[in-house]
């Protein structure tokens, strides 16, 4: 008797919410994603946030087939030099040679651990700062999001999620994210503060430069290290490679993944050879992977970073952002806030927020909310979008407004 794919995704594959969208995809291209019955979806959140140079970029499909040519995987984590990951490390390490790096204690970023997703940078970065500061306190914010394995889900601002995992992490406590006064919070105690420049699952949350400015001071008055988690923002969503850059301050760590991959799993957490020396010794193998920057994922990684340079992806965001926010107006639609192509919808309840969504997928248009805003839907499209299709995107949802 056949089983239908439909019947084994329910039968074997572990479910994460009894409502998951079961959209069957055949293939994908550009935008779009097709399902096995040809119908075309236009994908408005990248895979949430993973494809920003679209799906299946040719430059990132040759640079996959030349590296299988190759080798794949060879031996664990730091023991053989690979091209295609110290390629990547020294490309990573250029795009962090800003003048804001002199306002960094410890140099500029030029150290790269690869690591296989956000969530692994997110623990090893953990682990670094506790190594290097001695301390073992950390901050986060509320309402931010950094991952699901227990040492960053103890990170997270929200106890919904947390509640039933108990006990987690000690030591962690939470501030407001763009709060300055919350600032004083961080001593002498604190081993990291770990922060999203843009909030992402609090539902596309903004800070002043002086915010962050002042973050940095104080930081740096404490010996705290400042880890920037750039796993949704960075590679040019936001408007510049890495977000920060327009907020004139420099992380002591930074952590990347999602579009860092052109599609591939990899994530990383990066420091200056000062701080990242520390994981060399006592222990020896103080943080180790197998399959933490693999081969394939480099090369993957590395022509995702050169098509959005070449092709000013970062820049081109900005304006698109712009197209998208002077079209979604609409009675329903209370607010339109974000940075680049990282955009929140602002609805007046949850309920409308998920009619507007399942219709807008019945027509072709595959939108999200926030894990911490149920309220706003997830504008986050691939970086490569045109006009027409931004035009013909907010059409759509307009369109499905007027029927609620």
């Amino acid at each position: 008797m056949h089983i239908s794919q439909r019947q084994l995704f329910f039968q074997n594959i572990a479910q994460t919410s009894d409502t998951p969208l079961a959209l069957e995809i055949e293939r994908a291209e550009g935008l779009y994603l097709i399902d096995n019955d040809g119908k075309q979806y236009l994908d408005l959140i990248s895979g949430i946030g993973v494809s920003n140079i679209g799906h299946r970029h040719p430059e990132v499909l040759k640079a996959i087939h030349e590296q299988l040519n190759k080798h794949m995987h060879l031996l664990v984590y730091g023991e053989f030099v690979q091209g295609s990951q110290t390629q990547l490390a020294a490309a990573l390490a250029e795009t962090l040679n800003k003048t804001t790096a002199s306002q960094a204690p410890y140099g500029p970023i030029d150290h790269i651990y690869f690591t296989n997703s956000g969530t692994e940078a997110v623990e090893g970065a953990m682990k670094l700062a506790k190594r290097f500061t001695g301390r073992s306190e950390f901050i986060s914010c509320t309402n931010a999001y950094h991952g699901a394995t227990q040492g960053a889900l103890s990170l997270s601002g929200a106890e919904y999620f947390k509640s039933n995992f108990r006990p987690l992490l000690p030591g962690i406590s939470q501030i407001s994210h763009g709060v300055e006064s919350d600032l004083d919070q961080i001593t002498q105690k604190t081993a990291a503060v770990i922060i999203e420049i843009v909030g992402g699952e609090s539902g596309i949350r903004l800070a002043s430069s002086g915010y962050f400015q002042a973050l940095r001071s104080r930081c740096t008055q404490t010996g705290t290290l400042l880890v920037l988690d750039e796993i949704q923002t960075g590679f040019g969503r936001t408007g510049t490679f890495w977000a920060f850059e327009d907020y004139n301050i420099y992380p002591d760590i930074l952590l990347s993944a999602k579009a860092m991959g052109g599609g591939m799993p990899i994530g990383a957490f990066m420091a200056p050879q000062t701080i990242m020396q520390v994981l060399k010794n006592n222990p020896v193998l103080g943080h180790i992977t197998t399959f933490g920057g693999h081969p394939v994922s480099c090369a993957a990684s590395l022509a995702a970073l050169q098509v959005t340079i070449h092709d000013d992806l970062a820049k081109k965001a900005i304006a698109k952002g712009a197209l998208f926010k002077s079209l979604l107006v609409h009675e329903r639609i209370k607010e339109v806030r974000g940075k680049g192509l990282m955009l929140a919808v602002q609805m007046e309840s949850f309920d409308i927020l998920k009619t507007t969504i399942d219709r807008c997928i019945e027509r072709g248009l595959i939108t999200d909310w926030f894990l911490f805003c149920d309220d706003a839907m997830r504008l986050a499209p691939p970086l490569t979008i045109q006009d027409h299709e931004i035009r013909e995107a907010c059409s759509t949802i307009c369109q499905v407004l007027d029927t609620l």
